[in-house]
């Protein structure tokens, strides 16, 4: 197999329209564990850098792109299995509980994966920042190789979350659950169905029909127009009693 080499003074360069783009299983199988047993690489793509001598910001290649490098762990007790993550303006911390990598022919687990988080300061007052790590290692020892030397080999992938990305997400999860709220009222008013008594509403007419008084002197101030029309009445009487008195003055 031939090696291509694509790092150059230990920056990852990549033709015009190739991107580096590895699964979890392929960082652990075609690259870690090769790197681990000395055996060779598909390519020289992964750089080798002491990753927590430096700040995420200063590791090389594009710090807008994620980052892939080789790196060694470095224990922080002589006689503990504790690894040394501070750096020069902070430290890594780990959060959450580390992933288990299978291989997606027999499911049989080849690498663990640890997510990390850098904070600015001494611990533990650290300020969290938004660089995150994720240190891949294999899930057993592997036997020891003559020429392999003691380096304690993982890979880190290294990227910058971008807050726009959870904001705009979160903001589709609000309106999301405003709308369910909504269809929900909708459902919740359209399964109580309302039933309207038309008879009955026509037997209260009828009855209040019947129940008003016929004779025009009632006092009752609502039969306006049965009034008026007795008082039409009444003043044509009048002028027709007028009429007649005034003929038969003339007549005499």
């Amino acid at each position: 197999m031939e090696n291509l080499n694509f790092v150059k003074n230990g920056v990852l360069r990549l033709p015009p329209g190739f991107r580096f783009h590895p699964t979890d299983e392929e960082l652990v199988v075609q690259y870690l564990k090769r790197k681990v047993q000395s055996f060779p690489l598909p390519a020289s793509i992964i750089p080798e850098v002491e990753v927590c001598k430096h700040d995420p910001w200063e590791l090389p290649g594009d710090s807008v792109q994620e980052r892939f490098f080789f790196s060694t762990k470095e224990v922080k007790y002589p006689n503990g299995n504790r690894s040394n993550r501070a750096t020069l303006s902070g430290y890594w911390k780990a959060t959450g509980l580390d992933k288990q990598i299978v291989t997606s022919k027999n499911n049989q687990v080849v690498g663990m994966k640890k997510t990390l988080v850098f904070y600015r300061g001494k611990p533990p007052n650290g300020s969290r920042t938004d660089w995150i790590m994720h240190e891949y290692r294999l899930a057993a020892p592997q036997p020891k190789n003559p020429t392999q030397g003691t380096e304690n080999w993982v890979i880190c992938r290294i990227f910058l979350k971008k807050r726009g990305s959870n904001v705009n997400k979160n903001d589709e999860e609000e309106k999301d659950r405003e709308t369910v709220a909504i269809i929900t009222d909708c459902k919740s008013v359209d399964s109580k169905p309302v039933f309207y008594d038309f008879m009955a509403a026509s037997k209260k007419r009828r009855t209040d029909l019947n129940l008003m008084p016929v004779s025009s002197s009632s006092g009752s101030s609502g039969i306006t127009v049965d009034a008026c029309s007795y008082d039409e009445h009444e003043e044509n009487s009048s002028n027709v009693d007028d009429v007649s008195k005034l003929r038969k003055k003339r007549s005499s």
